[in-house]
């Protein structure tokens, strides 16, 4: 049976990812730091590794548990809501770029040997829509994303012809726990009422990896057109209209 790993896999995006490998007959590996990754598992009858991914020996145990998978969906995210400034730690955000960034970095190291050397295998990197722009309040997030998504697809061109194909998944606002750990319900973004499901963006995750899609911008057509919009708009503009958006305090 073929593998599957999906980090940030207790809740969110992560679960909805895991239950989609599961529907399809991978034998799926869960990632997550929270002890509910467990019950995760169990419901969708997966294996479970509570592992603080912050952590490198964390990223080393889980490849030593899980072997050469067949494919793996790098997920697990978190941000700080805030002032650089005063507003936020240090550690915050230290903690961010350690999960996001060198976690990511740190996984696909170690996973894509593998693949290449037996000629097949699906990647994929959960970006955001939030990293085509600079993240006022969300600095560090934003441009953690925006890492996520020039390494994947620098991963893709580096890795084309040799059967392995990197995919970037683009979700939108998500119903997922996210808002509430970055501390966002006090901002315009966090308060908006609608947001695309979890399992909606992990089915359109999953299919375009599946097809060895480069990336896949998720959910309402709107996520798209901002999309294609920050293409065409300064970087000044786009932050005055983020900072708008996630200034604590205008909700």
């Amino acid at each position: 049976m073929a593998v599957a790993v999906v980090t940030g896999a207790s809740s969110g995006i992560g679960l909805e990812l895991a239950r989609e490998f599961a529907e399809h007959d991978f034998d799926v590996v869960l990632v997550a730091e929270e002890p509910e990754v467990h019950a995760a598992a169990a419901e969708i009858g997966g294996r479970a590794l509570q592992l603080d991914l912050t952590d490198p020996a964390a990223v080393e145990e889980l490849v030593a548990q899980v072997g050469q998978p067949d494919a793996v969906a790098i997920n697990a995210g978190i941000g700080a809501s805030g002032a650089f400034v005063h507003a936020t730690t240090l550690e915050e955000h230290l903690d961010t770029v350690d999960l996001n960034v060198r976690s990511a970095v740190h996984l696909a190291k170690r996973v894509l040997p593998g693949m290449v050397d037996r000629g097949s295998g699906r990647v994929m990197f959960t970006s955001s829509i939030a990293s085509v722009a600079p993240g006022p309040y969300q600095a560090v997030y934003n441009a953690s994303k925006a890492f996520l998504r020039s390494f994947a697809q620098a991963l893709r061109q580096e890795l084309k012809g040799t059967g392995v194909t990197v995919t970037t998944l683009m979700p939108g606002l998500t119903e997922t726990k996210f808002f509430e750990r970055a501390s966002m319900f006090d901002t315009k973004l966090g308060a908006m009422p609608k947001k695309d499901k979890a399992s909606t963006v992990a089915h359109q995750g999953y299919e375009a990896m599946m097809k060895g899609r480069s990336s896949v911008v998720t959910g309402t057509v709107l996520n798209r057109v901002q999309t294609i919009a920050s293409r065409f708009l300064p970087d000044r503009v786009l932050a005055a209209v983020h900072k708008r958006l996630s200034k604590p305090g205008t909700a």
